[in-house]
């Protein structure tokens, strides 16, 4: 597996919960990526919470840690073909996923994520913890 890794959001909560797991295998790795959509999904999950502030500070504070990277042209260009590839095979998976999915292949990064739909994506090379 490559050592640049691109994180999902349940290995966030994973981190941010002392998972040992998840926090083993990020040791291991050379560079640690966050991705917009990932960001909107822990930030909606902080606002939802009962502790909004300081769970909005710690994701803060991670993406000041880590690169953020962001969606542009050619993440649509690889999130159009992902889609269309996923609903030719009768496929579909949530539709962050895919944004996830795309940026990941955009820029060559492992996914590290615990949802196994993202196990057979054309070009993408996934992670799966356990929980």
């Amino acid at each position: 597996m490559s050592g640049r890794a691109l994180l999902d959001t349940n290995i966030v909560i994973g981190l941010f919960a002392g998972d040992p797991a998840v926090v083993e295998t990020l040791e291991d790795k050379t560079a640690v990526f966050l991705c917009v959509p990932v960001m909107g999904e822990l930030r909606y999950g902080a606002l939802a919470s009962t502790r909004a502030q300081q769970n909005l500070a710690r994701l803060e504070e991670l993406g000041r840690a880590v690169e953020v990277l962001i969606c542009d042209s050619e993440t649509a260009r690889c999130y159009a073909e992902l889609k269309f590839k996923l609903r030719k095979k009768g496929r579909p998976i949530p539709e962050n996923d895919v944004w996830i999915a795309a940026i990941a292949n955009q820029h060559k990064l492992t996914l590290l994520s615990r949802d196994s739909h993202f196990h057979g994506i054309e070009g993408l090379e996934v992670e799966l913890m356990r929980t």
